[in-house]
């Protein structure tokens, strides 16, 4: 392979980037080559050298992309960095989408739990308050009305912090996420 040939794979790999980006990246490389020809080394020992401009453009897209998740949180550019950095090894397949996906499922299961727990305090409570008017549909079997009330209370208090508890989770997730991402990213470039 000849400077040529590599510089056209590396721009033609970075593909969707910014085109700012994509120039100071052919810049680096063309500077990379630059150095080793005046080093008296031929344009087929920097491309061995350099490796593979495919997984070299990878790499910058998976740095963008966890970047972009860094500076604008949302689901879309973490699942985006998530994918970038899976793309990097089949390493990072194992390791990364398994605990990924095993997290992100129990964090939509317990604000799914937290939503339900909600609805039920608040169903509870206007049952209760409906109770005088539709006795014929809503039954206590014994139980004091006032202390199912103020249960209906608890209820959609503890899921209103669950609520908020899980936000938080989530959150911390989210941030120790793109630190991991940051830091396989870092290790694989060296």
């Amino acid at each position: 392979m000849n400077k040529h040939t590599f510089m056209e794979i590396l721009k033609s790999s970075l593909g969707n980037m910014p085109q700012d980006e994509i120039n100071d990246i052919l810049y680096d490389y063309n500077e990379h080559f630059q150095i080793g020809m005046d080093n008296g080394k031929t344009e087929e020992e920097i491309c061995r050298e350099l490796g593979d401009p495919k997984a070299i453009a990878k790499s910058y897209r998976a740095s963008m992309a966890v970047e972009r998740a860094e500076e604008n949180p949302s689901t879309k550019n973490l699942f985006s960095a998530v994918l970038a950095a899976i793309a990097l090894g089949f390493f990072n397949l194992v390791i990364v989408l398994g605990p990924f996906l095993a997290v992100v499922g129990i964090i939509i299961g317990l604000f799914a739990a937290s939503i339900g727990i909600f609805i039920s305090g608040i169903a509870s409570i206007i049952g209760i308050s409906a109770a005088p008017f539709l006795p014929m549909y809503v039954h206590f079997n014994g139980i004091n009305g006032f202390a199912l009330f103020f249960f209906g209370i608890g209820l959609t208090a503890l899921g209103a912090l669950m609520f908020i508890g899980v936000c938080y989770v989530a959150k911390y997730f989210y941030k120790v996420t793109v630190k991991y991402l940051n830091w396989n990213i870092n290790i694989i470039k060296k």
